[in-house]
């Protein structure tokens, strides 16, 4: 029985090369089970004149689908779906599903994940995204990343890709942190003081699970990143808010009793403030004095374009109380998903025998990727290339928010990418939020960021790092605009 080319439609443009797109076409037939092995294949002149592409394009298509033996030729008949193709299996009809267990009891009360900022998948489709930590695709450098994964997939470099690393981690990109990333922060490390993570996120989770749990303490900024408050919810661990200043966190106002400080010292998340040496001296004098110890999360201090940024709270150390987490992913691109912890040994052999648990090792074939792309240059280029970006974004924004008359309660004294607004009593921005999507403005309400038993309910964030400069002042003068006809 034949397949009429009728049967056939191409997967929409952006998958792939035409050939591409024809493999793709013909094999999800085939493990759907709708070409079953036997069947003959349309011409290539036939499909060709269906989908309105050129017959040689479909004929190599058909040569690299009898190469994976999903078809097979058989001399001046034709293609034919081959007898070794892989067959979706013969599932008996099912009825709707039930759930016996009693998933409510068996959790147990179980601590639940905190509230999240809330951003919408097709933010990218908005002409006025402020949403943070999304890139920006033009500035990132699609060439060099390319040209380092493909030699990263090459024959010398099989091993990095293909090994089980278990507990460890690649040692080209572990020498490429000690050498070129950790000294930016003054930080000196050896290879048993740094284990890779999934992301800053992973760092965070990996932390707590090793130092802290049910019974103990943490005080976190207030207001922080919300999912440093989703990962202590999840540890039944307690959580202590501190409220913060202008200059981060006061090492005075944290109660004693705690066993652990969360800090985001040299950017203070959300609003942005850099903790002054004085006061990180105080806080590690009070580390000592206290029994605590502090987790730095640092993250975007490539993002310094106004003045450089404040040695890490890390290499003020002196005591091994400090546990260091940094990211590629807000550099490089979020979804990357690869970052670092920094910590004496011992807290390091802990943390990784917890990852062994749960993930063994980030992807070798990303971590040799980064390790190339640190050790060509790259990664220093994309930065500067960042920077300037970012600095002229900031500029913009900066004399946008001023002729509107909106207020910026945080905006960096280093650079980053985003300011932290206020709105005026009244306005709830979260709804703010709401009316601003058809309008297709997109804003980070505030108040996940804070202690959810005194939230304010009149914060946002407003981030540049994906938005052309083009698009921000008409932005921001709608914010302006719907501000002021909630503010009335």
């Amino acid at each position: 029985m034949s397949i009429p080319a009728e049967a056939f439609v191409l997967p929409p443009a952006g998958r792939g090369s035409l050939q591409q797109r024809i493999r793709q076409m013909v094999t999800e037939g085939i493990l759907s089970g709708r070409f079953r092995a036997g069947q003959k294949m349309p011409s290539s002149r036939g499909l060709a004149q269906h989908l309105g592409i050129s017959r040689i394009t479909v004929t190599l298509a058909y040569a690299e689908l009898v190469s994976s033996d999903y078809l097979t030729a058989r001399g001046r008949s034709g293609y034919y779906v081959s007898e070794n193709a892989p067959r979706a299996p013969d599932m008996p009809a099912r009825g709707p599903r039930a759930e016996s267990p009693d998933f409510a009891r068996l959790i147990g009360g179980r601590p639940q994940a905190a509230a999240q900022v809330e951003r919408p998948t097709d933010w990218d489709r908005y002409p006025h995204s402020f949403i943070y930590g999304q890139a920006d695709p033009t500035l990132f450098d699609h060439q060099n990343w390319r040209l380092c994964a493909v030699r990263a997939l090459g024959r010398r470099d099989f091993g990095a890709l293909t090994q089980d690393y278990y507990d460890r981690d690649d040692p080209l990109l572990i020498e490429h942190v000690l050498r070129a990333i950790l000294p930016r922060r003054g930080i000196a490390a050896e290879p048993e003081e740094v284990l890779l993570t999934l992301g800053a996120q992973n760092a965070l989770w990996i932390a707590a699970q090793v130092l802290l749990g049910p019974g103990r303490r943490a005080a976190v900024e207030n207001p922080c990143y919300s999912g440093l408050r989703g990962v202590l919810t999840a540890t039944g661990t307690g959580i202590v808010p501190v409220d913060v200043d202008a200059e981060g966190l006061p090492p005075e106002a944290i109660p004693p009793g705690v066993d652990a400080v969360f800090t985001t010292a040299s950017h203070q998340c959300p609003t942005n403030a850099t903790m002054p040496l004085d006061r990180r001296l105080a806080l590690l004098a009070a580390a000592g004095r206290e029994g605590f110890v502090i987790v730095e999360d640092d993250y975007e201090f490539e993002m310094s374009f106004l003045k450089p940024v404040s040695p890490a709270l890390k290499s003020l150390d002196t005591e091994g109380r400090v546990v260091y987490a940094g990211s590629f992913s807000k550099s490089v691109f979020p979804g990357m998903r690869l970052g670092y912890l920094v910590g004496p040994p011992s807290f390091i052999a802990a943390a990784r025998a917890l990852r062994l648990t749960t993930l063994r090792h980030p992807p070798g074939h990303i971590q040799r990727t980064v390790a190339y792309f640190l050790s060509l240059g790259h990664y220093d280029a994309l930065i500067n290339r960042m920077r300037a970006a970012y600095r002229r974004r900031r500029q913009v924004m900066e004399e946008a928010i001023r002729d509107h008359g909106l207020v910026v309660a945080g905006q960096g004294g280093f650079g980053g990418s985003s300011f932290w607004m206020r709105a005026p009593e009244g306005v709830d921005t979260e709804v703010l939020a709401e009316r601003l999507r058809p309008d297709g403005v997109l804003i980070e309400p505030g108040r996940v960021f804070f202690d959810p038993a005194r939230a304010p309910h009149n914060y946002y964030r407003l981030a540049y790092s994906s938005t052309p400069p083009a698009r921000i002042p008409e932005g921001i003068s709608r914010i302006a605009r719907a501000i002021r006809q909630g503010a009335g």
